[in-house]
């Protein structure tokens, strides 16, 4: 689910950033719909114009710290 979406953000990552840089951008298919200051207002109005599960909302940083997490053994228990 969003796989093109996603891979859409990385293949392009480079211009995007240019364009975008510390903004959150909604992507649908394989193209920038929408562009805000932040994932609340990303969220809100995207979803009164597409269907959930169709888009994709992304903070568009250079690298992959805005979608990578990193998890330690001696802080995380899965129960």
């Amino acid at each position: 689910m969003l796989e093109k979406e996603f891979k859409y953000y990385l293949d392009h990552q480079d211009e995007l950033v240019q364009k975008y840089n510390g903004r959150v951008i909604v992507i649908a298919g394989e193209s920038v719909v929408g562009d805000y200051k932040d994932d609340e207002d990303a969220y809100f109005d995207s979803k009164e114009k597409y269907e959930l599960g169709t888009f994709l909302i992304q903070k568009c940083t250079p690298g992959d710290e805005a979608y990578t997490r990193h998890f330690y053994t001696p802080r995380v228990i899965f129960a």
